[in-house]
């Protein structure tokens, strides 16, 4: 009875760290994807300010400079958004991660107990053969 009842735990525990490795990948996923999504805007803040500079050695009204110059601190103001997000991401992912990690312990404590319970009924199973051969060795010699 405490054999089925352990091994019900040991599978609520796998499933749970399946669970677990699951959220833990789709938090990775997530930082992931945002560390390309800030890599993009770097690049794109890049490119912009190379063309801005281009065309301000050709020559460029104020306006349009300071029309730039405003663009370029939007981008700025993004980037450091998505870099914010990105930390975020990778806290939720490492946090995940322990999660993880924590309930993978877990159901290796409640494996390990389980193989200890299946050793140990081994063990008295052998025991009670060996009683059983000894006691029937035992009769054969008493025949003779």
């Amino acid at each position: 009875m405490a054999h089925s009842q352990l091994q019900m735990v040991a599978d609520w525990e796998r499933q749970k760290e399946q669970k677990l490795v699951q959220d833990f990948q789709l938090a990775q996923q997530f930082a992931q994807d945002n560390k390309q999504k800030l890599s993009g805007l770097e690049n794109y803040r890049l490119n912009y300010l190379r063309e801005a500079q281009t065309r301000a050695k050709q020559g460029v009204g104020s306006v349009t400079f300071g029309q730039h110059q405003q663009f370029i601190g939007k981008l700025d103001k993004a980037c450091e958004m998505q870099l914010h997000t990105l930390n975020q991401a990778l806290r939720v992912a490492d946090q995940r991660r322990m999660q993880w990690m924590a309930q993978q312990r877990k159901r290796k404590a409640v494996e390990m107990l389980l193989d200890k319970q299946h050793k140990a009924k081994l063990k008295r199973e052998d025991k009670l053969e060996q009683i059983m051969l000894d006691e029937l060795s035992l009769q054969k010699f008493m025949r003779k």
